[in-house]
C-alpha cells in the first residue's frame, strides 16, 4: 500500500509500549513512495525529528465542552 494511517499510534510509543527507535527505523527504511500517517498526542521527539511533516493540532470548540456524549465514529 501507498498509505498508511496509524491513528492514536503515538500513545502507545509515549507510554513506552512500541519501541520509537524500531518504528523510526521502520520509518526510514520504508520505500520512497509510501506514506505512514501518525496520530496521536505526546509523540516522542524522535519520531518527531525523523517525521518528514508535523502538524500539531488544538481544540478550539468541540461537543463535548458543552456535555454531549461521545460520538461512535468520532471519538472512537
Amino acid at each position: 500500500y501507498k498509505l498508511y494511517v496509524l491513528d492514536e499510534f503515538a500513545y502507545p510509543m509515549h507510554w513506552g509500549w512500541i519501541d520509537t527507535d524500531e518504528v523510526v527505523e521502520v520509518m526510514r527504511n520504508r520505500p520512497g513512495t509510501q506514506h505512514v500517517v501518525i496520530t496521536g498526542r505526546n509523540a516522542p521527539d524522535a519520531l518527531i525529528e525523523a517525521a518528514d511533516l508535523v502538524t500539531d493540532m488544538s481544540k478550539v470548540k468541540h461537543p463535548m465542552d458543552a456535555g454531549q456524549k461521545g460520538q461512535r465514529g468520532i471519538e472512537w
